[in-house]
């Protein structure tokens, strides 16, 4: 798929995309557990609005036998009542995904379902790897032949192949984990087990809950709580969660010591739902966090403070309650712009952004207005909607950016783009500032991060070009995506 029709698929373009959001769950008293897994993908759809999918298996039942169903779209796009009723099995594993590049087909939608030697492995995978092609290369040379074009069959294959060798299926996991390296969140349904494990630097989160006499895990506490679930605790970084019958069992051997961890801030400024909470932290407080750091740090006089919806909102009444500026709402938005929303030809007047975004005349009119944003990526969003306030009759539009300005690549699963089509890549802020048209332009401070994550540590590669491991030596983006 084309980047750039990509990027006009959410809802406003230029902006950061997730790339994936992961649930499983095993229901110990046997009953189908489908419908449940439906609800927790339609609560992680921010997380991916391409594709989605379900892979269901029955423990009681014959050890090959999975079934599922998988497409592109929404989840209500993709599964009707009908459908869900077909899936039956009392574990299984769901998956909603956004591409960061390649292919947008069905064949690249998980879960991923493989039959071997052993049975059965059904896999859902959140993150990148960095190694991804030394893997894949290992396995071709090895006879392997690849279905999709995604880092997470290059997994599954490991994690099959070490099955073989092993007596458990976590011990596979176990050894596969040891060879990958990047960012990932793994569920992985086998005939009789659901395991979890996450990589050592806690890239992407991962977090466990339970319902009646049902385990889960899944990508956000959001999707806990959508499926009535009470949150039991995050899965640590490095850790290897296996639930049986039995109960849980942990594995710690590779975890990491903290000031290792690596979590991606953008969990925290925009990519998770404000009511999730990761490792401990409640989204919506660190976007909070966030405003009032932007007020103390880059005040200025103004009548209003409004945020982008939606990620900027929150970040918003941050700003104004800091400074006593008042919050308002100047923008309305287009909820029923979906993922197969058509891109308006050069030749047309409409604007793909006021499609989606409309400004409230009666609110700017006369007013000198901060508009808050999660970040500047290319800056043409950005250029537009500050037009938009300026059409809409705002006297001066003050734009304040809830994270630093990006500098460098992400190799970790978040879609920002190469180092030239950065809009901060060889401007100061002055010149963004003239470029997207704004009065005055601030971005939060680096060393403010960490007071978002209350002092966990974070990866801040993409402003600063200093990563948590060696990135690779060439860009396997484009390659290999999930």
């Amino acid at each position: 798929m084309n980047k750039d029709m990509i990027h006009e698929q959410g809802e406003v373009t230029d902006k950061l995309r997730e790339e994936c959001g992961v649930f499983g769950i095993y229901d110990l008293d046997g009953q189908d557990v489908a419908s449940t897994i439906y609800y927790g993908l339609f609560a992680l759809q921010h997380r991916g609005q391409e594709s989605c999918g379900i892979a269901v298996s029955d423990t009681h039942g014959p050890k090959g036998k999975v079934s599922s169903f998988k497409g592109m779209g929404l989840a209500n796009e993709v599964f009707n009542e009908k459908t869900l009723e077909s899936l039956h099995g009392d574990i299984g594993v769901g998956h909603v995904r956004y591409s960061t590049a390649g292919a947008s087909t069905r064949e690249n939608a998980q879960p991923l379902v493989l039959n071997y030697i052993k049975g059965t492995l059904g896999l859902a995978h959140n993150g990148n790897l960095i190694n991804a092609l030394e893997l894949r290369k290992e396995l071709e040379y090895g006879g392997a032949i690849f279905q999709t074009t995604i880092d997470s069959e290059v997994i599954a294959y490991h994690i099959a192949r070490e099955r073989v060798k092993t007596k458990s299926v976590e011990e596979a996991v176990r050894n596969a984990m040891k060879k990958m390296e990047g960012a990932y969140s793994l569920i992985v349904m086998s005939p009789r087990k659901l395991i979890g494990a996450r990589d050592p630097y806690g890239f992407k989160p991962l977090c466990i809950g339970r319902r009646d006499n049902s385990y889960i895990l899944a990508s956000e506490t959001c999707a806990l709580d959508t499926v009535g679930a009470e949150f039991v605790r995050d899965v640590e970084p490095g850790e290897l969660v296996v639930i049986t019958r039995d109960g849980i069992v942990s594995d710690k051997s590779m975890c990491l010591p903290g000031e290792k961890h690596a979590r991606c801030i953008f969990e925290y400024i925009y990519f998770a739902r404000p009511d999730s909470h990761i490792d401990g932290v409640s989204v919506y407080a660190s976007r909070i966090k966030a405003g009032r750091a932007l007020a103390k740090d880059s005040p200025v006089e103004a009548d209003l403070v409004v945020g982008v919806p939606e990620s900027g909102n929150a970040a918003a009444l941050g700003y104004s309650l800091e400074s006593g500026i008042p919050y308002g709402t100047a923008f309305v938005k287009n909820s029923y712009v979906g993922r197969t929303f058509i891109k308006p030809k050069q030749s047309s007047r409409i604007s793909s952004v006021r499609v989606k975004l409309n400004a409230l005349k009666e609110v700017v009119a006369g007013k000198r207005v901060i508009m808050i944003d999660d970040s500047i990526v290319r800056g043409t969003t950005s250029g537009r909607i500050v037009k938009m306030l300026r059409d809409a009759g705002a006297t001066e539009v003050h734009m304040r950016v809830s994270s630093p300005p990006f500098l460098w690549p992400c190799y970790f699963g978040t879609d920002v783009p190469a180092r030239e089509q950065l809009l901060a890549y060889n401007r100061t802020v002055e010149e963004i500032c003239e470029k997207i048209g704004a009065d005055s332009l601030g971005y939060l401070e680096i060393d403010r991060l960490q007071e978002l994550t209350d002092g966990l540590e974070i990866c801040r590669g993409c402003f600063t070009g200093i990563y948590p491991m060696d990135p690779p030596t060439e860009d396997i983006r484009g390659d290999f995506e999930l």
